[in-house]
C-alpha cells in the first residue's frame, strides 16, 4: 500500500511512501527494524500483536549493521547461504539405529532411522517374480520373458539378484532406457516445434552420444563438461585430412564436441531467423534456462525479467550467464576424413545423372498433361482459359482466381492414366532411367567405410562453435526481458549466491573470451558444488522410486519441495562423487537396498494416517509405466520390437494439411 518493494537492495533503500526502509549500518534508524520490533507507530506484521522473536530481530539487526549485503548487486556475501541446497556438499554421518537393528546398506540405515522415529511399520520384501520385473523395467524398460523369469526364480545362488542387476546394466538396452530419461530432461527433439517445426537433421547424433555415454558409464562430471564445453576443454582442429580412419584421440575429441549439440536443438520459431538479434536473444535465453534446469535444478528463467522472487538469483546473475554463451553459435563440423569426402566428390557425376533424369521426366510429364489440358479447355469459359494461358508469374490476383480450376485440374492429373501410343514406351524408359539414377548414387564409396547422411550429404554434426571475438555482441541486462529495453552492460559471470571466495564475480577473459563455457563446466563439476551431484542422484532416485527425495526434480529452490531425507540425499551425492561420478554405481547402491526391494502391496491404517504419500518409504511406491515403455513392451511381447540402435530417426511423411502454406 505504501509502494514498498522488497525484491532488491536498491528498492529497499529507496523505500516507499514513508521514505527509506533501511539505513545501512543503523538499525535504530531503519523503519523495517523498528516496525518489526514494534517500536513506533508502525507495527508489522499488521495482524500480529507481538514483535518478532528476539533471535529473529537479532538476525535483522546484524544484517543492517553489516551494511545490508545483497547477492548479485556487487555485494557478494561470503557467508554460507542458509538455504539447504545452496550449501556446499558435505558428507553426513550415518545415523545409529536402535539396538538389534542392522543393515549393511547405508540407504536403509537412513530410511530406517526415520521410520523408527515415526514408529511406522515396514513392508516385507517383494517376491522374486516381482523383483525381476521391477529390475527389468527400471533398467532396460522391457519386460522379462517367461524364460528369463523362470531362470531367475530357479537360481539358487545367494547373489542371483545382484548378478541380475549386473547383467541388465551391461545390456545395450540400458543406455536406451536411461538415455531417454536424460533426453527428456534436456528437451531433446528432432524438430524445432512451432508452426514450421523445422527439422534438425543432426540432432540424432546427440541422442546416440547420450546412449553411448550411459552404456559406457561415462563419469557424470565428464558428461556434464562435454555438453557445456567439449570444444573448449578438449580443443582439437579435427584435421580429418590424410587419414583413412580417425585416430583414437580425434574420435574422443569429436565425441566431446558432439556433446555440445545439446545447445543446438532447442525450440525455435523459423520467423526469428528474419532478425538475427531476436534469434540470438532467444537462443541465449534457451541455453541459460536449460543449463539451470538440467544441471543446477533451478528455475533460472524467473530472473530474466526481474530478480528472482524466492531464490537469491538476480537479473544480473541471469544475464552474466548469457554472457558466458555470448561468443557461441551453432556450427556444422565434418565427421568424415577429407579422403572419404573426396571419394564422395568423385562420385558426384551420379548426382548429375540423377538430376538430368529427373528433369527429363518432369518435362515429359508436363508435356502429357498439357496435351490433355488442351482438350479440356473447351469445357471452361473463355475467361478461365485466357487467364490460365497467362504465365503464372504475370497473372493478377483476379487472373489467378480465374485460372484456379484449370490449375487444380493440371495438378490432379495422373500421368499413368493419360499415356497413349509411343508415350507409354517413352514413360517406361524415363522411369527406368530415373530408378537407375537413384540406385547409382553410392552409399559406400570406393571400398572405404564412408557413408553419407540423407541422400548424398557429407556427414556432419551440428555443435557449438565460436564467433570471432571482435564480432561477439555485448550482453546487457534487459528491462523486463525485453530486447528493445537494454540497461547496463554485463560480463560473463556465475550466480553470486552459489559462488565463494575462490570464484571471481566476473570470469577472467581466456583466449579472447572464448573459454567462458570451460570455466562454467569446471565450476559445475567441482566435487563440493552445492547442486550438481545432488540434482543428478535425485534424478536417479526418481527413476527407481517413482519420485525424487526432492519431488520437484528441476527446482531445488525455495519454491521447490524440501527433501524428505536431506541427510540421505547429501550422503548419496557425496558417495556419487567419491565413486568417480559413476551412475551405474548409484543404480547398484539403490537397487541392492532393502528399501528398493520392499513390496508395494502393503499398508496399515497407522501408516496411511501418518504418511499417506509414503514419503518415508515404508513400502515401495506403485508406479505406472511411461507411454514409451508400454509401447515397447507390447511390441516386445509380440516379437515385433525393432532392436536396431543408432542412426537417423524415422520421420513420418506429413499430410497435405500439414504441408499446406500458412
Amino acid at each position: 500500500m505504501s509502494d514498498l518493494d522488497l525484491r532488491s537492495r536498491g528498492s529497499i533503500l529507496k523505500g516507499g511512501a514513508r521514505g527509506p526502509a533501511i539505513v545501512p549500518g543503523k538499525p535504530r534508524e531503519s523503519l523495517i527494524f523498528l516496525s518489526a520490533a514494534h517500536e513506533g507507530d508502525l507495527k508489522m506484521p499488521l495482524e500480529s500483536k507481538n514483535p518478532l522473536p528476539p533471535d529473529e530481530l537479532n538476525i535483522l539487526r546484524q544484517w543492517i549493521e553489516q551494511g545490508v549485503p545483497w547477492y548479485g548487486e556487487g555485494l557478494l556475501a561470503r557467508t554460507e547461504p542458509s538455504w539447504w541446497s545452496f550449501k556446499k556438499l558435505r558428507r553426513p554421518s550415518i545415523p545409529k539405529l536402535k539396538e538389534g537393528s542392522h543393515t549393511p546398506n547405508p540407504i536403509d540405515t537412513f530410511v530406517l532411522s526415520n521410520l523408527e522415529k515415526k514408529n511406522l511399520e515396514i513392508a516385507p520384501r517383494a517376491d522374486n517374480s516381482t523383483l525381476v520385473r521391477r529390475a527389468y523395467f527400471d533398467l532396460i524398460g522391457l519386460p522379462p520373458t517367461p524364460e528369463q523369469v523362470e531362470c531367475f526364480l530357479q537360481n539358487p545362488s545367494p547373489n542371483a539378484y545382484e548378478n541380475l542387476i549386473e547383467e541388465l546394466l551391461g545390456s545395450e538396452r540400458y543406455g536406451e532406457r536411461w538415455g531417454r530419461h536424460w533426453l527428456d530432461v534436456v528437451r531433446y527433439a528432432d524438430s524445432a516445434g512451432f508452426e514450421m517445426d523445422t527439422y534438425y537433421p543432426n540432432a540424432w547424433r546427440y541422442r546416440d552420444y547420450v546412449i553411448k555415454s550411459f552404456n559406457e558409464d561415462k563419469p557424470y562430471d565428464r558428461f556434464v563438461q562435454e555438453q557445456i564445453a567439449g570444444d573448449e576443454l578438449w580443443p582439437n582442429t579435427l584435421e580429418l585430412g590424410g587419414f583413412l580412419d580417425l585416430e583414437p584421440d580425434q574420435l574422443e575429441h569429436l565425441e566431446a564436441r558432439i556433446g555440445t549439440t545439446l545447445y543446438t536443438f532447442g525450440p525455435e520459431d523459423l520467423i526469428s531467423h528474419m532478425d538475427g538479434k531476436i534469434l540470438r536473444n532467444e537462443r541465449l535465453t534457451d541455453w541459460v534456462n536449460i543449463t539451470g534446469a538440467a544441471f543446477l535444478g533451478l528455475s533460472l528463467e524467473c530472473a530474466r525479467c526481474h530478480d528472482h522472487k524466492f531464490d537469491p538469483l538476480s537479473k544480473t546473475d541471469y544475464f552474466r550467464l548469457q554472457a558466458i554463451f555470448a561468443s557461441s553459435q551453432p556450427v556444422n563440423i565434418p565427421v568424415e576424413t577429407s579422403l572419404n569426402v573426396s571419394i564422395r566428390d568423385g562420385n558426384y557425376h551420379h548426382m548429375l545423372n540423377l538430376d538430368e533424369a529427373r528433369t527429363a521426366y518432369l518435362i515429359f510429364e508436363k508435356k502429357v498433361k498439357d496435351r490433355v489440358i488442351e482438350v479440356k479447355k473447351k469445357d471452361y469459359s473463355p475467361e478461365v482459359v485466357r487467364a490460365y494461358e497467362i504465365p503464372k508469374d504475370k497473372r493478377t490476383v483476379q487472373e489467378r482466381e480465374l485460372a484456379t480450376p484449370l490449375v487444380d485440374l493440371h495438378k490432379k492429373l495422373k500421368i499413368e492414366e493419360l499415356l497413349v501410343g509411343e508415350e507409354i514406351k517413352h514413360h517406361q524408359e524415363l522411369s527406368q532411367r530415373l530408378v537407375k539414377g537413384v540406385v547409382g548414387v553410392p552409399r559406400k564409396g570406393g571400398g572405404h567405410r564412408v557413408s553419407f547422411d540423407g541422400f548424398y550429404d557429407v556427414p556432419v554434426a551440428t555443435v557449438l562453435g565460436h564467433i570471432d571475438p571482435e564480432l561477439t555482441p555485448d550482453v546487457y541486462v534487459l528491462d523486463r526481458g525485453e530486447l528493445s529495453r537494454q540497461r547496463e552492460r554485463v560480463f560473463a559471470g556465475l550466480p553470486a549466491a552459489l559462488s565463494d571466495e575462490t570464484v571471481p564475480e566476473i570470469l577472467p577473459s581466456d583466449f579472447g573470451g572464448t573459454r567462458y563455457r570451460k570455466q562454467l563446466a569446471l565450476w559445475l563439476t567441482r566435487p563440493n558444488h552445492p547442486l550438481t551431484a545432488r540434482v543428478m542422484v535425485n534424478r536417479i532416485w526418481q527413476g527407481h522410486f517413482g519420485q525424487g527425495i526432492v519431488t520437484t526434480t528441476n527446482d531445488f529452490g525455495r519454491k521447490g519441495n524440501p527433501p524428505s531425507h536431506p541427510d540421505l540425499l547429501n550422503w548419496l551425492a557425496w558417495e556419487f562423487v567419491e565413486s568417480g561420478w559413476s551412475i551405474k554405481s548409484m543404480h547398484r547402491l539403490m537397487m541392492l537396498s532393502e528399501t528398493y526391494q520392499r513390496s508395494s502391496r502393503f499398508s496399515s491404517f497407522k501408516n496411511r494416517e501418518m504418511d499417506p504419500d509414503n514419503r518415508y518409504l515404508w513400502r515401495m511406491n506403485r508406479r505406472r509405466l511411461e507411454g514409451e515403455a508400454i509401447w515397447d513392451s507390447v511390441h516386445s511381447v509380440a516379437g515385433r520390437l525393432n532392436l536396431r540402435m543408432g542412426g537417423r530417426p524415422s520421420m513420418p511423411p506429413l499430410s497435405t494439411v500439414e504441408l499446406a502454406p500458412l
